[in-house]
């Protein structure tokens, strides 16, 4: 609407201006010579005498009909406008869910626990989509998302990383949002959208969409970021990366637009938007020559999933879809941690190892990751694992992957010890994960030490 008056006022202002010439010409015209009366004859003696004059009645021709034109585009866009009953914002899809969730009521089924729901979650998947995951790896997806709002699904192409957090979507009754990242995004405009001053308008982007109805509802909402790290997430997710490390949830506002005008949809404020509390961000990765490694200040921040291998195919019991509301599902972990704390002699094995990484490797897990340690073993076990399977995948994905990092050499050299203290810490066979990892990383090394 702004816009269409925008142009009919710059339209009645070019009007104004060719009677403002017309008269002039005019005038000019007839106050060149006062001795003739009638203004006709004085016309036509003026063109044989005065080829300027001539030139002046061309010009005077051309302003009449521009003129007429400008008159009619000018009355087409009145009637337009008396008859378009539809305001145009600069935020149009918006401004639409203004209109459309007005008077909205969610309707959530909440009576279930953790296990149950993985459980449903993986037969459904099973029955319904056709996809089939180890139960271990959808504990690890619903542990983490009661962790953190950002994790990251890498391992081998094929596995079903993208696949999974779009079932996800679907059993929830909430379709996931698919984002493909571009090779060539480097801030927050390339997610949310830009404004363009040529049509007035804000250019809305699906995410932004979902982000500004999420704040109308209780559901779950997953953004799945398609191939992750195909650029850099440190640049193009750096804002939402800090907005998530506020601990209160009502003040994780991201800049939109820098100005605000009367008509904004009503949920923005200051031109900001509100990172919903109720929305999960799920990064696929694939880790080849055509991406960017991921920094730690990423993987910190972030539950990782691990999907390295194809489950088999299995026999489901029919499941359907289950709504959950995002207050029941953080009721849930929340009951999880009051009940499954972590054991008072894990906690202690977990503290001795760090003390062994920095003595040794001089790397070490941080407040944030030893929090979330804590979180996830007593969402986990909620969920149907065992404490130290927890203690295993943390271990695993988010303290000894920080060896990359080290000379190829140094870590050949002290990487065999390693696996004792922590057999000898946390028991023999109880830490697959890890010591799979280290077995890796001693090949890799010898590899590369062999090599050079």
């Amino acid at each position: 609407m702004k816009t269409d008056h925008r142009k009919l006022k710059k339209r009645i202002i070019a009007l104004t201006i060719c009677i403002a010439v017309l008269c002039a010409i005019l005038l000019y015209m007839v106050l060149a010579n006062s001795r003739y009366v009638e203004v006709i004859s004085y016309f036509s003696s003026l063109l044989v005498q005065r080829p300027l004059v001539y030139f002046m009645l061309m010009l005077w021709g051309i302003v009449l009909i521009s003129l007429v034109i400008l008159i009619i585009i000018v009355i087409h866009d009145i009637v337009v406008l008396r008859k378009s009953g539809k305001k145009k914002y600069r935020f149009s899809m918006l401004n639409a869910i203004d209109d459309e969730m007005q008077g909205y009521i969610s309707q959530n089924i909440n009576e279930t626990t953790l296990q149950e729901f993985c459980e449903n979650f993986r037969s459904f998947c099973s029955y319904k989509l056709g996809l089939y995951y180890d139960i271990s790896v959808i504990r690890r997806f619903i542990a983490g998302m009661g962790v953190s709002h950002l994790m990251i699904l890498q391992g081998m192409s094929g596995t079903g990383k993208t696949s999974l957090a779009y079932a996800f979507g679907e059993y929830i009754s909430n379709e996931s949002v698919i984002v493909p990242v571009q090779p060539m995004w480097k801030e927050r405009s390339d997610m949310v959208g830009y404004f363009n001053e040529f049509t007035g308008r804000f250019n809305e982007t699906t995410l932004l969409r979902k982000m500004y109805e999420a704040q109308y509802t209780d559901n779950i909402y997953i953004v799945v970021l398609d191939e992750v790290n195909i650029s850099r997430i440190e640049y193009y997710f750096a804002e939402f990366l800090s907005l998530l490390e506020i601990p209160d949830e009502n003040k994780r506002y991201l800049e939109v637009v820098t100005d605000v005008w009367p008509d904004d949809p009503k949920k923005l404020k200051d031109g900001k938007i509100l990172l919903p509390a109720n929305m999960w961000f799920i990064g696929t990765a694939n880790n080849d020559d055509s991406t960017f490694a991921i920094s730690d200040k990423v993987y910190d921040r972030a539950m990782i999933v691990n999907l390295d291998k194809k489950a088999k195919p299995f026999d489901s019991t029919p499941v359907y879809e289950k709504q959950m509301s995002y207050r029941y599902f953080k009721k849930l972990c929340i009951e999880a941690g009051d009940k499954y704390k972590i054991s008072e002699s894990t906690g202690n094995n977990i503290r001795k190892l760090d003390q062994y990484l920095v003595q040794v490797f001089g790397i070490t897990f941080g407040n944030r990751i030893l929090s979330q340690i804590e979180s996830y073993v007593s969402i986990m076990v909620a969920c149907g694992g065992s404490e130290l399977d927890a203690v295993d995948d943390m271990l695993a994905g988010k303290i000894l992957r920080k060896l990359e990092q080290l000379n190829p050499t140094f870590v050949q050299d002290r990487i065999n010890n390693l696996k004792n203290v922590i057999e000898g810490l946390f028991g023999e066979g109880n830490m697959p994960l890890c010591i799979e990892y280290i077995e890796e990383r001693r090949r890799l090394t010898t590899y590369v030490s062999t090599e050079a």
